[in-house]
């Protein structure tokens, strides 16, 4: 059986996990350190955000840039993929959390070689909006890029909603088609064809069976019996179709292949790719044996293994499990899977002695064109409400400050519907914000500060926070541009302004048990204590009490966006923490603006 020997998790609220780190706060930096310092005729690191890693023998002129990229925790994807024959660059995100689009385009600038560049990654909705972000940048320097967001978990959603679906370890053969159709030197729309059939023809379920912990809270993010098992569990702990009774592995490969075969058109004659990838606390002794039941029922059906690869591919930091993939073959998948590459992950075959590292001197480059900001004449700014520049600020650093407290409160609320980081995603972001806040200029004013804060964050966080919150920023920045003090009808527009960025930039509504059940009440019932000749605090008052309701509203909501949408009736009984954190947001802005002015 797929036993494992671990404690009785009914209780997981006191225990702590064991990690060989230093302070969490420096994991990827120095985790990347030893990544390049153990592959250094490989990799090497390039741009300013230090988190775009590149081949050194991969970039090249003519040649479609294959950008890759996710968050940690999953190694050795995603930057164990990059060298010559597959992917040119990674963009590398914090634990669990999307890179952001500034890393993203660090990755981009390096990979470009004038063919334009494909950014693969796993369908979540922090890389979607990262990714995005990212691709309206490169489009302004000049560089074409095409996404494909890889969506190969039979688990997470119907057939019907197959674009829905989320990426697990299928990444792993969508990279290696990709990039060798790159290397095969096939335009941009061809790499992307290739990926996207790549797509369209793999397959994966997983099977977990303990919890992984974050680094930086050293707790189990999920409970799990010590005698049960999760079918279907996504890549980051997300809870998958059911739970039950840990089962023989016979049984379990069963269940895991017989969704993925139901979607496969394999008849007799067939030949497919294997990957039986383990999460990352599950040795190989069990992964052969799923392989081997995998191969029995192959067998059984006539379908021809053409490669198998065992082991681990794409990891939940240390997560005890494994996930099952199959890629459907055709005569240019299967040149393309075979086609040579090195990377520290992955050789296949024999590649040519790699060249030294490309220089500026020898490969096309695209230079940043500077920014025009435009100047703001104080004078013209209106001086009339309580709420100075300084006070503003002292309120986001408020908002900062309450964050950090309740991170642990807010990270276990998503452990429970998502991965089991947003407390920590939320204060990574909000720590930049008040280190940005605290060395920024006295007499800045209220947009310039967001502006700030947007970029703050957006750098720190990535995720599918930071492209949130940089946009409620900027939007609530510009709807008060004109004002230099803020009076309540201000206040109220920045709450509003801040809601709607978060909705627009989310693609999200009330109801979908998202942040935006806590932003859209609280904006709402802002505005009418406004209409009621509220001051600056009734109003904040008002949006502290509308975003409460909201909050609590999500517990009874059944989720449709974000990771938790997986979960369909599941999600129901749980507090949405995007929303929680919404309204500790407004709530220490309250809390500060009386401080400042009762």
């Amino acid at each position: 059986m797929l036993d494992r020997k671990t404690d009785d998790m009914t209780d997981q609220s006191n225990v702590r996990t064991k990690k060989l780190i230093n302070a969490p706060e420096d994991i990827i930096s120095q985790a990347i350190e030893g990544m390049i310092s153990a592959h250094p005729h490989l990799l090497r690191v390039e741009g300013d955000s230090g988190r775009a890693v590149v081949a050194v023998d991969g970039p090249r002129d003519g040649k479609v840039g294959i950008v890759i990229g996710g968050g940690s925790g999953h190694e050795p994807a995603f930057a164990g993929y990059v060298g010559r024959g597959l992917a040119d660059a990674a963009a590398v995100g914090n634990v669990f959390a999307s890179p952001s689009p500034e890393q993203i385009l660090d990755a981009a600038k390096a990979a470009d070689g004038g063919a334009g560049v494909v950014f693969l990654y796993g369908n979540y909705t922090g890389d979607v909006l990262n990714f995005d972000m990212a691709a309206e940048e490169c489009a302004g320097l000049g560089i074409p890029a095409k996404s494909v967001a890889v969506a190969d978990d039979v688990a997470s959603a119907p057939s019907d909603r197959a674009d829905e679906r989320r990426g697990i370890a299928g990444d792993f053969f969508v990279f290696k088609i990709a990039g060798a159709a790159a290397e095969a030197g096939r335009d941009l729309a061809g790499v992307t064809e290739a990926a996207s059939a790549a797509l369209s023809n793999t397959k994966s379920m997983g099977v977990a069976l303990s919890a992984c912990s974050m680094p930086q809270t050293g707790k189990p993010n999920f409970e799990i019996g010590h005698d049960e098992m999760e079918i279907g569990m996504g890549l980051h702990g997300e809870p998958g179709m059911r739970r039950g009774k840990l089962a023989e592995a016979d049984h379990i490969t069963d269940e895991l292949m017989e969704p993925i075969l139901a979607e496969m058109d394999l008849p007799e004659g067939s030949e497919v790719a294997v990957l039986v990838n383990g999460l990352g606390a599950t040795g190989l002794l069990e992964l052969y044996i799923l392989h081997r039941r995998v191969a029995q029922i192959l067998g059984e059906r006539g379908v021809k293994i053409h490669h198998s690869w065992v082991g681990e591919y794409a990891t939940s930091l240390e997560m005890a499990g494994a996930s099952v993939t199959l890629l459907k073959l055709d005569d240019d998948r299967k040149a393309l899977l075979d086609m040579p590459c090195r990377t520290p992950a992955l050789t296949v075959g024999t590649v040519a002695q790699a060249r030294p590292a490309a220089t500026t001197a020898t490969r096309t480059t695209v230079q940043h064109a500077a920014r025009d900001e435009t100047e703001v004449r104080r004078e013209d700014l209106a001086t009339d409400g309580p709420v100075t520049p300084a006070i503003f600020r002292s309120m986001m650093i408020r908002a900062g400050e309450r964050i950090s407290a309740d991170a642990d409160r807010l990270s276990e609320l998503d452990g429970v519907i998502g991965d089991g980081d947003h407390g920590v995603t939320m204060d990574i972001g909000w720590k930049a914000v008040r280190k940005a806040l605290e060395q920024s200029p006295a007499d800045e004013t209220v947009e310039t500060s967001c502006k700030r804060m947007a970029k703050a964050f957006l750098d720190a966080v990535g995720a599918s926070s930071g492209p949130l919150y940089a946009t409620a920023f900027l939007r609530a920045g510009t709807a008060v541009g004109n004002r230099l003090n803020l009076d309540a009808a201000a206040v109220v527009a920045w709450v509003e302004a801040a809601a709607q960025g978060v909705r627009e930039r989310g693609r999200a509504e009330p109801g979908d048990k998202t942040m935006v059940d806590a932003w859209v009440p609280g904006a709402e019932a802002a505005r009418a204590a406004l209409g009621k000749d509220g001051d600056v605090l009734a109003c904040l008052a008002a949006a502290c009490e509308g975003a409460e309701r909201g909050m609590n509203a999500t517990k009874e909501i059944e989720s449709r966006r974000g990771r938790s949408a997986k979960l369909g009736a599941r999600s129901v009984g749980h507090i949405d923490p995007g929303a929680a954190s919404t309204h500790v947001i407004l709530c220490a802005m309250y809390d500060a603006a009386k401080d400042a002015l009762s």
